[in-house]
């Protein structure tokens, strides 16, 4: 259990299942709205544990109150890096150190997995994600625009 600064005790573990509900809900707080059988299937096909790993803050009093998904990206241009692909504490919960403590994680997770470096995007309204990157040694080093496409 690591301390936060409201008082609490926050453990950081592996995301299981029975999280989905809570991951949800926190995943319509950063945006990306889901329901809870959505996430079940997600959690279940972030396979293999080798190049992924999805991590939960879990507070006694709260439940699930945040979680980071961390993946290994090898690819041809650089040496191996991770990416955050996701972080989100819940509203009420931020700035007392559950963040930092996701993050810390991921890239614990990424150090083991033989990762050189880390990377995390962020859009452009979330200027408070920014600061906290910032504030945990991020560098702001590329805009670029992101494309999409259904199919």
């Amino acid at each position: 259990m690591k301390p936060s600064g409201n008082g609490t005790k926050l453990k950081i573990r592996r995301a299981k299942s029975a999280d989905a509900p809570q991951i949800a809900v926190l995943s319509g707080q950063l945006g990306y709205p889901a329901t809870t059988a959505e996430v079940r299937k997600r959690l279940a096909a972030i396979r293999p544990a080798s190049q992924h790993a999805v991590f939960v803050a879990d507070s006694p009093e709260n439940g699930v109150i945040g979680w980071t998904h961390v993946s290994k990206q090898p690819l041809l241009e650089v040496e191996i890096r991770a990416e955050v692909n996701g972080l989100v504490v819940a509203e009420g919960h931020r700035s007392l150190g559950a963040g930092a403590l996701l993050l810390a994680a991921a890239e614990e997770w990424a150090r083991k997995h033989g990762c050189k470096g880390m990377s995390v995007r962020s859009n452009v309204i979330r200027e408070r994600a920014h600061q906290f990157y910032e504030r945990h040694g991020y560098e702001h080093f590329k805009t670029q625009k992101s494309f999409r496409k259904p199919l």
